[in-house]
């Protein structure tokens, strides 16, 4: 593993170390890690869908127009 130093107000380290005993952490790297996989498991859907979109066929230009057009259609499909 690497070593990451970060400096953190008084007020925000205080708040770490109080999520580390509430959640049951046995350390601040480790609820910073869990953290970071948190947010890495968010990120990993979203990356896939917008992947997925690029290869979902030719590409269009989207302009003003086009948005137009499109919102004149959905409002007709109310």
């Amino acid at each position: 593993m690497t070593t990451l130093n970060i400096l953190l107000p008084e007020t925000i380290q205080t708040f770490v170390e109080q999520q580390v005993a509430k959640g049951g952490y046995s350390n601040v790297s480790e609820y910073i890690l869990h953290l970071i996989l948190q947010e890495q498991a968010k990120a990993a859907p979203i990356e896939a869908l917008l992947l997925e979109g690029l290869d979902s066929g030719e590409p269009i230009e989207v302009t003003d127009d086009w948005w137009e057009e499109k919102r004149t259609q959905l409002l007709q499909g109310l």
